[in-house]
């Protein structure tokens, strides 16, 4: 007696489903070990910043993880990068990131080419406004770009006061040495070698980064109080203003974070963002001032 046609249908699935169920298995056992392998690879990757950075938005990362999980198929474009401690704690695979402090870039870039710590670190006055000195002169002399003015914006950055990043209008560093009691100096920059590889860095105006209308934007502009000398020149409200109504253009996903005053939350309202109130952490002023600030997380694009 002839099989009906779905008779035979069903006995060839039953005849190559073993193998089916054989291969798929193989597949997710590939997968999987792939998987572990990306975790660990991951888990070697540092996750706090190289740099002590006033302002950083480390804490802010519970927030903003569980909105990037649902974007980390785009690139990932910081305009005010600073300490990078939102990138190193999303770990995007394609970043741009930009900061107009020249200095900082140079450290970053100079860390993907392998920088090597090759000056004593210690946490001594004199040492420290010797090594001030040093990194101001080669300012002047147009070698703020190289390995030694990285090394020594570290060493500043490290064993200054409050983790400042602060330069007078002519360009030099100023903070004064820090109150530390001890301070643990890196050894090695090995790691972050590799957390940064495929990463670009850039340093310029925010309004000169080519951004791609898919791209994810996560910007945290300086805050929006008197104390903005982060580089030379500073950031003023209509620096505030242009940022704002350039993110606010931007067609694809948006966040941005800055101090909730009054001002900055009327203007983020006005141009359409969805507004959400933080209790950040004590911030650091120029006199040392550690008050708590309230932060503003505003949203556009995320649909």
């Amino acid at each position: 007696m002839a099989l009906k046609q779905s008779e035979i249908d069903r006995h060839d699935r039953s005849t190559h489903l073993p193998a089916v169920r054989d291969s798929a298995r193989r597949k997710a056992v590939a997968n999987d070990a792939k998987s572990d392998a990306n975790s660990r690879a991951a888990s070697d990757l540092p996750s706090r910043p190289p740099l002590k950075w006033a302002g950083g938005k480390r804490w802010l990362l519970p927030h903003l993880s569980s909105i990037w999980q649902s974007h980390s198929f785009r690139r990932y474009v910081e305009p005010f990068c600073g300490g990078l401690a939102v990138p190193l704690g999303l770990r995007p695979a394609n970043a741009l990131l930009n900061d107009i402090n020249q200095h900082l870039i140079n450290f970053y870039t100079q860390l993907q080419r392998g920088l090597e710590l090759e000056i004593a670190m210690k946490n001594d006055e004199q040492s420290f406004y010797r090594r001030r000195t040093r990194f101001n002169q080669l300012i002047k002399k147009g070698k703020s770009q190289s390995a030694e003015a990285a090394q020594l914006f570290y060493y500043l950055n490290r064993t200054g006061f409050n983790g400042l990043c602060r330069f007078n209008q002519s360009g030099e560093f100023n903070v004064p040495f820090g109150t530390h009691r001890s301070i643990t100096y890196a050894t090695t920059f090995a790691p972050f070698r590799a957390a940064l590889a495929h990463w670009k860095f850039t340093s310029a105006d925010f309004s000169a980064l080519e951004i791609d209308d898919d791209d994810f934007i996560y910007a945290d502009p300086p805050y929006d109080v008197e104390f903005t000398t982060y580089s030379t020149g500073g950031f003023s409200w209509e620096d505030q203003v242009r940022t704002a109504e350039s993110l606010a253009a931007h067609r694809g996903p948006v966040i941005l974070s800055n101090q909730a005053t009054a001002r900055i939350v009327k203007l983020y309202k006005k141009l359409g963002f969805r507004i959400a109130y933080l209790a950040g952490p004590r911030r650091i002023s120029c006199t040392g001032d550690r008050t708590a600030a309230k932060e503003v997380l505003a949203a556009k694009g995320l649909n």
